[in-house]
């Protein structure tokens, strides 16, 4: 049994030499401990780079992904909180899909979810999903 920690935005505050992300992994044994990145809120709290940034530094602890873009334009706040209309279709937002894919699937992530919560789901789930194909 592995216990995944799901990030939602806030862990990105600074926190001692890096953020309460960094505090969290650092501090939690790989063998019982990992995560669950989810895009949209890792961009919402780290910035627009920080899924490709934190793929890099922890290659080995992210094992599940919730594939989520954030709409173009909106700037994180570090509450792990914005609007459901703030999700929108995957590779139409903010997210570098292409590398943060490539390093998913080169750091061993084999469970990536596509997970929508806005109101257009039953469209926006096809269109992301049409575009993952594309990749």
């Amino acid at each position: 049994l592995t216990f995944c920690y799901h990030d939602h935005g806030y862990e990105f505050h600074k926190y001692e030499d890096g953020t309460y992300l960094d505090y969290i992994i650092k501090n939690t044994d790989p063998e019982y401990v990992n995560f669950e990145m989810d895009v949209l809120w890792t961009m919402h709290g780290g910035g627009q780079a920080a899924p490709v940034q934190l793929l890099k530094k922890y290659p080995t602890r992210f094992k599940l992904m919730h594939v989520k873009d954030l709409k173009k334009g909106v700037v994180g706040n570090l509450t792990g909180g914005t609007p459901a209309e703030n999700d929108v279709p995957v590779g139409t937002g903010q997210g570098d899909w292409k590398t943060i894919i490539k390093l998913a699937k080169k750091n061993g992530i084999k469970h990536m979810f596509i997970e929508d919560e806005s109101e257009h789901e039953l469209e926006y789930v096809p269109m992301s999903i049409n575009y993952l194909k594309s990749l």
